[in-house]
């Protein structure tokens, strides 16, 4: 495991002094995803989740994107002292399932239009996870296409929802839905 950036800071994104803020780290671990695998680990720095300075949507979004990068997920915060809300998004079994998953590949952005981002993570069972990200000012819909992913478009797959917890069916070709600004949609594609 190594160091891949700069300090984080809770913050959404920018510089302070010598940290980042969030999207900036995201910005800079991204493009290392070739090098991360089993026994080499891209290390964003710790999470910033439950700080203060940033909405339980972005706390969300952090998780979710370190989740994605199969970034360790050292909590940053004090563990004696968190809201509830922290605790819900640090707990989070499927997201955690995610970041841990055996076949240790960094998820990375298959899709960038500026303020609308879709990551794509492969996974030991064969599906994908699938994440939409809202960097923009407003809600935002955002969709993929499983040949994005290097999937066939008539496969069908089983659909979760990571952070409402509901299964949505057994869906083929294309999954999209609304995000909220700074937000994330975090989805798995089982087959």
């Amino acid at each position: 495991m190594w160091r891949t950036t700069g300090g984080i800071t809770d913050k959404w994104e920018g510089k302070y002094n010598y940290s980042w803020g969030i999207a900036s780290i995201v910005d800079m671990n991204e493009p290392l995803w070739l090098y991360a695998g089993p026994g080499h680990w891209n290390d964003p720095d710790m999470l910033e989740v439950g700080n203060g300075g940033l909405t339980d949507v972005e706390y969300r979004a952090h998780f979710s994107l370190w989740a994605m990068m199969a970034a360790p997920l050292i909590a940053g915060n004090d563990l004696t002292n968190m809201s509830e809300a922290t605790r819900t998004i640090l707990l989070n079994r499927d997201v955690i399932d995610v970041d841990q998953d055996p076949l240790g590949k960094q998820g990375h952005r298959i899709s960038d239009t500026g303020d609308l981002e879709v990551w794509s993570k492969p996974m030991a069972d064969g599906g994908r996870a699938l994440l939409f990200w809202n960097r923009g000012k407003a809600p935002a819909r955002i969709g993929a296409d499983w040949t994005s992913m290097g999937l066939p478009s008539k496969l069908r797959m089983n659909v979760r929802d990571l952070w409402t917890k509901k299964d949505l069916g057994r869906l083929s070709g294309r999954y999209e839905a609304e995000v909220a600004l700074h937000g994330v949609v975090m989805v798995r594609l089982k087959p």
